[in-house]
């Protein structure tokens, strides 16, 4: 293991977009006489990638390009997403396009063009494995060691004053799926380019596919199977009776501004719980309306032409998984109440979201110094008296900051009032800790 004696000021782990947004707000904000920190991202893919595996074909953004990395907090930047259309000669063209959402394909394109002006700021390959306290003379805890192992399966160790952690979630798989999840034949949707779509183009005759759940990517990853050339049979199962449109009218999406984030998190725990539940259909288990319509149409020509490739077996939830003969049996049940059938399948799909749990992240180890149930309002961890790093999560906060924390909408501020505790002196910033009772 390699152990290099520098200390960082700033280790981040993950350099998706949310970490990438805050490496850039760093160097702006020290082009503007703020001090100079040491920062250093860890990431495990071998390059920039913003989930690859869901880079469908005719695929766009459900949120505006004005929402990208760093316009909400820096309009004139020059990481900007009109920056880089500029740069990629596509300006005028764009605006000819007269849209709000660029494509999935693009926005990732802009996202690696931002992340390779940054230089060497990320270390790619290195996946994070430890994260351990370094005890100073008299106890307390003064840095991180942050252990991470590139794919060769040499190791690093590196010393860091503060950590961000913004890991994003990890692949949420039912409980009737436990036993079956490991198959080559169950996918969650998180691995359906690479994992799926070349298995469909090496059969020699077409698959039988099901598709599980009831929101975006669920409807378009049964959309792409039902456009792929290689023709497969394809189940789109659900528990809701239908397929519900997300909700991004004016006033609604007025909850994904910044200011919505300070109101959420000034609310007791109920409160907060409600307004969870009453603006959900703005984010879980819905979809564009667009692509419903499409998938509608696909159904309706289907019955026109008398074809039964595709089924459509909503108010139906799995009740058992099981693998038998190199296929999965699904144990298919109405969710009110009737008779169970069993059908096989080829591959499932489980496009059944993703589960945010501090606790079971790298974090882990560093218990016994974590002082509180909640971080504060810049996204801070409360913690020991004794352990002086700051640690900062992006992305695990939606029960205190709302349901904007996993999404794109609030990443330049919050980014922005991260750099700033970053850049402020521990003791100016432990009296901010506190939650809301």
């Amino acid at each position: 293991m390699t152990d290099p004696q520098q200390v960082h000021d700033v280790t981040g782990i993950g350099f998706g977009p949310s970490n990438l947004a805050l490496a850039i707000a760093l160097r702006e904000k020290a082009q503007q006489g703020a001090s100079v920190l040491d920062a250093v991202f860890l990431e495990s893919k071998p390059a920039f990638a913003w989930h690859p595996d869901m880079l469908l074909d005719n695929s766009d953004m459900q949120v505006s390009f004005i929402k990208d990395l760093v316009t909400l907090r820096n309009p004139a930047s020059p990481f900007s997403f009109l920056s880089y259309l500029h740069a990629k000669g596509r300006l005028e063209r764009f605006v000819n396009r007269k849209s709000f959402f660029p494509s999935r394909h693009e926005f990732n394109d802009y996202f690696a063009w931002a992340a390779e002006q940054m230089g060497g700021i990320c270390a790619y390959d290195q996946h994070v494995i430890g994260v351990e306290p370094v005890q100073a003379r008299g106890g307390s805890v003064d840095l991180l060691a942050v252990i991470a192992q590139d794919s060769k399966g040499e190791q690093t160790r590196r010393l860091t004053r503060n950590l961000v952690l913004a890991v994003g979630g990890k692949p949420s798989v039912p409980e009737v799926f436990a036993e079956v999840q490991d198959t080559a034949g169950v996918v969650h949707s998180s691995a359906y380019l690479s994992t799926v779509k070349p298995r469909l183009a090496a059969a020699d005759k077409p698959m039988k596919i099901a598709v599980i759940g009831s929101g975006q990517s669920g409807a378009e990853i049964f959309n792409d199977l039902a456009n792929d050339p290689a023709r497969p049979e394809v189940d789109f199962i659900f528990r809701s009776h239908a397929l519900k449109p997300s909700d991004d009218s004016p006033f609604v999406n007025e909850i994904f501004n910044a200011d919505f984030t300070s109101y959420v998190y000034q609310q007791p725990p109920a409160r907060r719980r409600a307004l969870m539940e009453e603006y959900s259909n703005t984010n879980y288990s819905v979809v564009d309306g667009d692509l419903i319509a499409q998938i509608y149409g696909l159904f309706y020509e289907q019955d026109v032409t008398g074809g039964s490739a595709y089924g459509l077996l909503r108010s139906t939830q799995v009740t058992a998984a099981k693998a038998q003969g190199g296929k999965i049996a699904l144990t298919l049940c109405p969710t009110h109440g009737g008779n169970a059938e069993t059908r096989s399948y080829d591959l499932v799909v489980l496009a059944t979201g993703y589960q945010r749990r501090i606790g079971e992240t790298l974090l882990s180890g560093l218990n016994d110094y974590v002082s509180g149930r909640e971080t504060g309002r810049t996204y801070q961890i409360a913690t020991a008296e004794s352990f002086h790093p700051r640690i900062f999560l992006q992305g695990y906060c939606e029960e205190t900051h709302g349901l904007s924390d996993t999404l794109l909408s609030v990443l330049a501020v919050r980014v922005d009032e991260i750099a700033n505790e970053l850049l402020a002196p521990r003791q100016d910033t432990e009296a901010r800790l506190t939650a809301a009772e």
